[in-house]
């Protein structure tokens, strides 16, 4: 196991001495032991607290926050300040309490919060709907009840009448629907038995679709568990080189292997991506003309890269968030015009458009007029062919990945039926045919936010989901994931679904720091004093919230890359629902061959009935796994594992 070093916590050069005495102070006091050591922690806090210096209470808050997951501390007679990520430990189950308990601080916070308390007694208190009162009790599968029925079928044998006992479907997620059982709104239903989770739940930027599995062989049809498909991000190092599209690994086999329809290909790339970008002011401004795209010169190259650097500058200045809500989607080309026109994505055109003019201006002495396979193998016997290309496969790349690549990032089974490995149904069923159409039929037509304001015109993808990716909680294992697979009989496929462990991922982010810290490093990057702004519009770049924590840290002048790697790797699956998943992903292919019949009738039906024959019929004959379920009464006072735990401040029934 390599030496985990420590890290010094350099005290910002506008602290006064008393300031490094408080801070001193602070750290040996969460280094004391004994009935006195909280005390002696409120009393130091309170005074880093007490001047209102931003540097001060944002330093003293990350420093409790890093002892709270269990970082080590130290301080010298100089008053210098270090710290040491906890070490991961061997044993898988010791590991994973480690993390359970990392990951829970940062969820009871959350549950802490007012609004989050209001909503949860809002869907616990009994309204009346269709004559009777409800509540989201209704949508609890009663445990006692669920024990005895699988104990009578263990007892007769009759296999085919599991599907009387469970039998699954899959409910989408919109913002309107309501619960034909119990009048309460899809989305508050999915939202509270997420609650239940022992890590926080934070959204993400772009696509998003919600699940819910339920059970139409109980009263009410109870929830089995809840999935979420969402944009993927760019850049997942273990998913790229399975997929075999990194930049480097793809350049490298289309070096040793060229031929004429990879030229074709990146010559067809080239263009569509130059279409896409709007150039009406660029031309009213003489910073671009229509010879341009076939004869780039330097010069305008240049001139279009300083317009973006002095357009970004002044975006930090004057950019507000509220004027690219991304809820809110222009309908009309007038409006995405407006957009593109803006500083920020103005910034963005011109950038775009001086790396594709270069690219361009690389490839004319290759590619063009004609391409051919002895062009492709010149350009790539050059450094400045070699970048060009490599440009070209990114922006296929980013295209694909936000439009036709998802993450699973929700996904398990809630009581009783997490006991009954009922989270690798809604994992298989998360990946069917029937998310498959739903998927495109949600989102087909839908205008891309980023492309369509780049392009000030509405762009609209390919909305075939082809691959699906997820990790595990733990880095240590998960028996969601382990060993998941459709096989190819059960949707009359040409081969099988697998979930693939592809490799564990860095751990990296701010999920180990709380709301308090993050508001404070947020203040100290918002007085930057440089001027530059992190203003959370979306197209801005990476997250914003992690750019502001990132900013923050560099302000204490503390380093970030330390201190954001939390410690949690996790262990990243992917799923490929088709068989020529580069060549289509690069579109290189222009038809997706799916592993399973697109025609398949009830696939829904299939796959549950292949997870009660492979995971449910064999668990549920285990008198531990049924003392488990019955555990889980809906009776009052209730106790059931699928209700938001309460905290210790709050009042039992």
């Amino acid at each position: 196991m390599p030496r985990i070093e420590w890290t010094r916590l350099p005290s910002p050069d506008v602290w006064t001495r008393g300031d490094k005495l408080s801070f001193a102070a602070l750290a040996r006091a969460h280094l004391a032991t004994g009935r006195r050591a909280r005390g002696a922690v409120e009393v130091a806090q309170s005074k880093c607290l007490r001047g209102n210096k931003p540097t001060l209470v944002a330093a003293a808050s990350l420093l409790t926050d890093l002892v709270r997951q269990g970082w080590g501390l130290k301080v010298d007679t100089a008053l210098n300040v270090y710290a040491r990520p906890p070490a991961v430990a061997s044993d898988p189950t010791v590991e994973k309490d480690r993390v359970r308990e990392q990951e829970l601080l940062k969820r009871d916070e959350h549950l802490a919060t007012p609004s989050v308390q209001r909503f949860v007694a809002d869907m616990e208190r009994p309204r009346e709907f269709s004559g009777r009162f409800v509540s989201i009790y209704n949508l609890m599968r009663d445990g006692l009840e669920l024990s005895t029925e699988l104990e009578q079928f263990n007892r007769s044998g009759d296999s085919t009448t599991m599907r009387k006992i469970i039998d699954p479907y899959i409910q989408i997620v919109n913002s309107v629907d309501r619960c034909q059982h119990t009048g309460l709104k899809l989305g508050d239903i999915w939202r509270y038995f997420r609650l239940t989770w022992s890590n926080q739940y934070t959204s993400t930027p772009g696509r998003t679709m919600m699940l819910l599995v339920r059970d139409r062989a109980a009263r009410d049809h109870p929830i089995i568990g809840i999935a979420s498909l969402g944009s993927s991000i760019v850049q997942i190092r273990e998913r790229d080189t399975w997929i075999g599209w990194q930049t480097d690994e793809l350049l490298a086999v289309i070096r040793e292997h060229p031929t004429l329809s990879m030229a074709r290909w990146v010559v067809q790339r080239l263009k569509s991506s130059t279409g896409e970008i709007y150039v009406g002011d660029l031309l009213e401004d003489g910073l671009y003309w229509p010879s341009l795209r076939r004869s780039p010169t330097p010069d305008a190259i240049e001139r279009l890269r300083k317009e973006a650097a002095t357009r970004r500058r002044k975006h930090h200045r004057f950019g507000r968030s509220t004027d690219f809500s991304r809820n809110e989607t222009p309908g009309k080309s007038a409006e995405w015009r407006r957009r593109a026109e803006s500083d920020l994505f103005r910034s963005k055109r011109c950038l775009a458009l001086a790396d594709l003019l270069e690219s361009r201006m690389v490839l004319n002495q290759f590619l063009y007029p004609k391409p051919s396979t002895d062009g492709l193998r010149r350009a790539l016997d050059t450094a400045e062919g070699r970048r060009a290309v490599s440009d070209v496969i990114r922006r296929s790349k980013s295209e694909a990945v936000g439009t036709e690549i998802a993450d699973l990032t929700v996904c398990g089974a809630i009581a009783p039926y997490n006991a009954l490995l009922g989270g690798k149904l809604v994992s298989m069923l998360a990946v069917s045919p029937s998310v498959v159409r739903a998927y495109r039929e949600r989102y087909q037509g839908y205008a891309s936010v980023i492309a369509s304001s780049m392009a000030g015109r509405p762009i609209r993808r390919r909305t075939n989901l082809v691959y699906i990716g997820t990790t595990s909680l733990y880095g240590s294992g998960s028996s969601q994931y382990n060993r998941l697979r459709i096989p190819k009989e059960v949707l009359k496929g040409r081969q099988s679904i697998e979930f693939r462990e592809l490799g564990r991922s860095i751990s990296y982010g701010t999920s180990h720091l709380s709301e308090q810290t993050v508001r404070a490093l947020v203040r100290l990057s918002e007085q930057n004093r440089t001027g530059i702004r992190v203003n959370s519009i979306f197209g801005e770049g990476v997250n914003p919230k992690l750019r502001k924590v990132r900013d923050g840290m560099d302000q204490l002048g503390w380093p970030a890359e330390t201190l954001m790697r939390h410690g949690r790797r996790r262990i990243v699956y992917g799923v490929s629902l088709i068989s020529n998943l580069l060549p289509y992903l690069i579109s290189a292919d222009r038809v997706p061959a799916y592993l399973f019949r697109k025609n398949v009738g009830d696939d829904v039906g299939r796959i549950s009935d292949w997870w009660i024959e492979r995971w449910l019929a064999p668990r549920s004959r285990s008198l531990e796994v049924l003392r488990a379920v019955a555990s889980h009464r809906v009776d009052r006072p209730v106790r059931h594992g699928a209700r938001v735990p309460k905290l210790e401040s709050t009042e039992a029934d």
